[in-house]
């Protein structure tokens, strides 16, 4: 709204094309979606709690989370509104990649919702079945892959780029385009739902991972920047990097009620939502493996789980304490917030190793 604004007043004032500049929009969007959840934070809060939208910790999870049950979820929907306001007060509203973050924002949003709702419903931790999740996070990512592939305008939208590697863009063909993607998709939003079990453990790292690849946004939308880093101009890729202030804003707004004790947690509404906006953001950037070292957390997390329940299924054994590996560092006595924090720690370490990969061409 701002961006058409500025297009329309700079004619009765020059002063108003400042409401047009990348910066000055990205700054408004984290600046507003900062203060949309600070302030809606404790109503939402009260709200949750007066329809006792709860949380049901798993019977099977550590002791000390039994403590955790009752405090009110699905606060995912303060990040998100946050987000989504934010978003159409300060993007520029013509550019289609815009509107597609906000469509996997929205549907993956109406998954996690209806997961938690029917976990609220049948107050347990049992939401949406794997097999019901899984089909509805396919048949949203099959609709915004098959877009982005018939929507390319240069063929480096529908290109590999490895990193290393100077000018090395490899086309895909539309299946390999969509599977791609759709598995970026559903395994990022899966990975986060996964980390999403300590205080705060994911979304910070959601929110580091979300500046990182504005970054990459705004490079690539940036013709002289892009050409330094030899990165493959896209022009409207920039503009993301508006979306991804918005996210960082709501985030650290959100983490304010969600850091250790929490008063809320983001629920699969936020969870499954967040990793599936980090996952497109990366598919529309076409760096899909830089991110796989970004999100090295949500990697390690997921590949926890899955060591777990191949080494029980064929050996009968346990290679982890519990999994997700979070789990694990806490029956080994970690205090919550130490894991926490170092789970921060490493996830900067990794956004800065492969932010460096983009100039180690």
């Amino acid at each position: 709204m701002f961006e058409y604004l500025g297009t329309v007043l700079v004619d009765i004032d020059p002063g108003f094309d400042v409401l047009r500049y990348l910066t000055v929009r990205t700054l408004g969007g984290t600046v507003t979606g900062l203060l949309i959840s600070i302030l809606l934070g404790p109503a939402i809060i009260k709200s949750l709690k007066s329809i006792q939208f709860q949380q049901h910790v798993r019977v099977d999870g550590p002791e000390s989370h039994y403590k955790k049950s009752g405090t009110p979820t699905m606060g995912g929907l303060l990040i998100l509104s946050s987000l989504v306001i934010s978003t159409l007060l300060w993007a520029d509203l013509s550019n289609r990649y815009i509107w597609v973050v906000l469509f996997v924002t929205v549907f993956f949003a109406l998954i996690g919702f209806l997961d938690d709702f029917l976990k609220i419903k049948n107050r347990s931790s049992d939401g949406l079945s794997s097999k019901q999740k899984l089909l509805l996070q396919m048949l949203v990512s099959f609709i915004t892959m098959y877009y982005l592939f018939y929507s390319a305008e240069v063929i480096a939208e529908k290109s590999f780029i490895v990193p290393f590697f100077k000018d090395l863009i490899i086309p895909m063909s539309a299946f390999v385009f969509i599977s791609t993607g759709m598995f970026v998709l559903v395994g990022s939003s899966n990975a986060v739902n996964l980390t999403d079990g300590l205080d705060g453990l994911a979304i910070l790292p959601s929110v580091l991972i979300a500046g990182a690849l504005g970054l990459i946004a705004y490079s690539m939308g940036n013709q002289i920047i892009a050409d330094y880093l030899y990165l493959p101009h896209l022009k409207l890729s920039g503009e993301l990097i508006v979306f991804c202030g918005a996210l960082i804003g709501s985030g650290i707004g959100f983490l304010w009620y969600n850091t250790y004790p929490a008063q809320i947690f983001m629920g699969d509404v936020g969870s499954l939502t967040l990793g599936a906006i980090l996952g497109i953001l990366a598919v529309i950037l076409r760096h899909e493996l830089v991110f796989a070292i970004m999100a090295g957390v949500f990697v390690i997390e997921t590949l926890s789980v899955a060591i777990q329940v191949i080494s029980y299924k064929t050996r009968g054994k346990r290679v982890f304490l519990m999994a997700p590996i979070h789990h694990h560092y806490e029956l080994k006595g970690w205090p919550e917030p130490k894991i926490i924090v170092r789970f921060w720690i490493v996830t900067l370490v990794l956004i800065l190793i492969a932010l460096a990969t983009l100039k180690l061409r």
